[in-house]
């Protein structure tokens, strides 16, 4: 999964048959060969004459065995009617006419038979790709372990409804958005919004030369022509990626693939600029644990910017053979290559030699299974803290091994092999920085600062500083603005969008013009929430043109179920509550679970007076999923605006037992308690709220007024005093200031 999720701030409150695919996801021909920039994809054919070496070290790569059609020769699992039950679905695997199938569950709940018509990776596992109507290709739960040459379950132990968006039928396992790009040369996803279908097409099945060297044909025209016979040389003979290519430009060849990361658009224009085409994640709690090792799959990208390595300049060809993947050395010997021979020795990692233990990947790269059995090493190479795994209760590559051992024991034993004290790291930092509360502040302000942090780090205190509603973290922000790294000015103006007090927008508005189209994105997105009504006019084109951007950005996601939210949510803020009813229906319709479109849903359906309609909406969800605190809030404040006072108080105590950490349900559920003669319960609910954020000024002037409410003006007096602190000339104040004599 590659996808970024905007999330919107509430303001309420067939059986199907497998049919073949090939005439929707198939090569073009010569005369549909796509073109980019007047230059054509010719395919590896071409290439394996003069590059017979690199040809033959792509052969044994996981790039050319990427995706490849059914056959003897590629199928690597038992298809000898071979059965297997897990998770409540019983499958069989046979053959018929030379063909491959797999009679499994499909989506209606039932089991069907349907056709192999690809094959998708190699090892350590294989899935299979099946065709369904509208060009969609699904890929297997059943996966072979090509390891232990057996059947086994992606999400293993878990049973998946046939309609959740998990179920392999579902859209969390479509190909042709969730996978084809990275296992195809030149892509072409053509996804129809209206009939909500594909006509997917690729240059060449897998991932071939010019993936990632691009297209060849002027290449192979230049170097079969007069002017190189003559020695008239030009620069990289017209191809992307040459050899010799400086860090940057190769990593971020590799890194639309080896990040999870949102595509802008369908059209990729060329650039040194990760971001003019692409957003990847940064390093937060959302996928990483809170020092910045990897939790969910990161495929090294946002592992590796965090690194001394890619800060010292070492990119990916110094440790993989670019052509067969493989690394070039065994066990130490690809670290040794820069690294001292007295790293390599007991004296150092106090552990056997050709012990486990002595491998530097296992402390400096552990390594975590995703997809079953696939173990995959953390990029970020970082030296072993287990004395924050004391404190904080991240992971250590210590206890990776030693399980039966506490933190704390490892933490002892590294200062007994390397003394007391420990070279910083920014997870010093990152860690407390991440919590978002008031003592985060200064930590995030520490990785700003500091010029030998990373910029995916600086990139992600600047994501949580959003959490944070002060004037420093605003203008530390506003400061970012002018960071010379994309991605720090990218995330510096999501963040931006939660400071919705912003008077001044000169700084975002400049953004609009950045030369960077993630960034523009970001800026016309944080000014759309905002409000770009009073923007000065000269302004105006580009916001448009910004906007437009965005347009095409949210679009093009519009196949996946949280695009649609993405899309709706963009509706909503811009009062077209028909198309945003339309975006967070089809989410649902993509994922029955996808309850935060469920919750933006109500908002849309009350705002056009449908409140019936957006009642039903949130009993669906509470029913999806019993434990969701929001649909909760949500519901009780329906249920207030409908004067259903009883119910109101009951949804309401429900997301409160639910350990709710928004402030505004406190504050409704406080004031409804209070209307209805529950002053002491008031006080209470009140208090909760206050515990979480105690400069919160609403909870405070609600609980100015309880007490005024109550002709206790003493109790009052701590409460307006805050409010007098950090908003004195809010007009809504000024009658309680006088009341109090403040």
């Amino acid at each position: 999964m590659r996808r970024i999720n905007y999330t919107f701030l509430l303001i309420l409150f067939f059986t199907a048959a497998a049919v073949s695919l090939l005439e929707y996801c198939s090569p073009k021909t010569k005369n549909e060969t796509t073109t980019l920039a007047g230059n054509t994809y010719v395919g590896d054919q071409q290439c394996k004459s003069c590059h017979a070496q690199q040809y033959n070290d792509w052969l044994r790569s996981d790039h050319f065995k990427s995706i490849q059609t059914a056959t003897d020769s590629s199928v690597l699992g038992n298809f000898n009617n071979a059965s297997f039950d897990a998770d409540g679905v019983h499958s069989t695997f046979f053959k018929k006419n030379g063909k491959y199938f797999i009679n499994t569950q499909g989506e209606d709940g039932k089991n069907h038979d349907y056709q192999v018509l690809y094959t998708f990776g190699h090892f350590p596992l294989q899935q299979y790709l099946i065709a369904f109507p509208g060009g969609r290709m699904q890929a297997t739960r059943a996966s072979w372990d090509c390891k232990q040459h057996k059947w086994f379950h992606q999400y293993a132990g878990t049973k998946i409804d046939s309609h959740d968006w998990l179920h392999w039928t579902g859209n969390a396992q479509n190909w042709n958005t969730m996978c084809a790009e990275c296992h195809s040369t030149n892509l072409q996803k053509n996804y129809n919004i209206e009939k909500d279908s594909y006509d997917t097409h690729f240059s060449v099945l897998n991932v071939s030369c010019e993936a990632c060297h691009g297209p060849g044909k002027k290449h192979i025209d230049y170097i079969n022509g007069e002017d190189y016979k003559k020695g008239n040389k030009i620069a990289h003979s017209l191809l992307q990626l040459p050899k010799g290519v400086d860090q940057l430009s190769q990593i971020n060849t590799c890194a639309p693939c080896h990040a999870v990361q949102s595509d802008i658009d369908a059209n990729a224009i060329s650039s040194d600029e990760l971001l003019y085409n692409h957003i990847p994640v940064i390093p937060n709690t959302e996928r990483f644990y809170a020092d910045g090792q990897v939790k969910e799959e990161d495929y090294n990208y946002a592992s590796f910017l965090q690194s001394k390595m890619f800060r010292r300049g070492i990119k990916c060809s110094n440790c993989h053979n670019p052509h067969s993947g493989k690394i070039y050395f065994t066990g130490n010997q690809t670290c040794l290559q820069c690294h001292a021979k007295t790293f390599d020795s007991p004296q150092h990692h106090f552990h056997a030699t050709n012990t486990e233990g002595a491998l530097c990947i296992n402390c400096h790269a552990p390594g975590k299974y995703y997809m079953g059995n696939d173990l995959r090493h953390d990029h970020s190479f970082r030296i072993p803290r287990p004395d924050l795994s004391v404190q904080y209760a991240t992971p250590n590559a210590c206890n990776n091994c030693h399980k039966d051992k506490s933190a704390q024991w490892a933490a002892a034993a590294v200062v007994k092999w390397y003394g007391p004290k420990r070279k910083y790291h920014f997870a010093e930092d990152l860690i407390p920085g991440s919590f978002g509360d008031e003592k985060s502040e200064p930590h995030l302000l520490r990785l700003m600062s500091d010029t030998a942090v990373p910029s995916i780090i600086k990139a992600t205190a600047a994501n949580y500083l959003g959490n944070i509603h002060s004037t420093t973290s605003l203008q530390t922000l506003l400061n970012c603005l002018k960071n010379p790294n994309a991605q720090v000015r990218y995330e510096a103006l999501r963040s931006l969008a939660s400071f919705s007090s912003l008077a001044n927008k000169t700084a975002i508005a400049d953004a609009l013009n950045d030369k960077v189209r993630a960034v523009r994105i970001a800026a016309a997105q944080t000014l759309n929430i905002l409000g770009a009504n009073d923007l000065p006019e000269q302004y105006t084109g580009a916001y448009q043109s910004a906007k437009a951007e965005l347009e095409r950005f949210l679009l093009y996601q519009a196949d996946y179920a949280h695009g649609n939210i993405n899309l709706g949510d963009y509706y909503q803020r811009n009062n077209n509550f028909s198309e945003a009813e339309r975006f967070y229906k089809r989410a649902i319709q993509k994922d029955s679970l996808a309850n935060l479109a469920r919750l933006n849903l109500s908002v849309t359906l009350n705002s056009e007076g449908k409140n019936k309609e957006a009642l039903l909406v949130l009993e669906t969800a509470v029913k999806t999923d019993n434990k969701n605190d929001q649909a909760w809030m949500n519901l009780g404040l329906l249920y207030a605006e409908l004067k259903d006072i009883p119910k109101a108080l009951a949804a309401f105590a429900k997301s409160d037992a639910l350990h709710s950490q928004n402030t505004r349900l406190y504050y409704n559920y406080g004031l409804l308690l209070q209307q209805n003669g529950k002053t002491q319960q008031a006080i209470n609910v009140l208090q909760k709220g206050l515990q979480l954020n105690n400069t919160d000024e609403s909870l405070n002037y609600a609980m100015a007024y309880v007490f005024m409410q109550n002709n206790q003006p003493a109790k009052a007096m701590q409460y307006a005093r805050v409010l007098k602190n950090s908003n004195p000339n809010n007009p809504d104040y000024q009658q309680l200031f006088q009341a109090l004599g403040l």
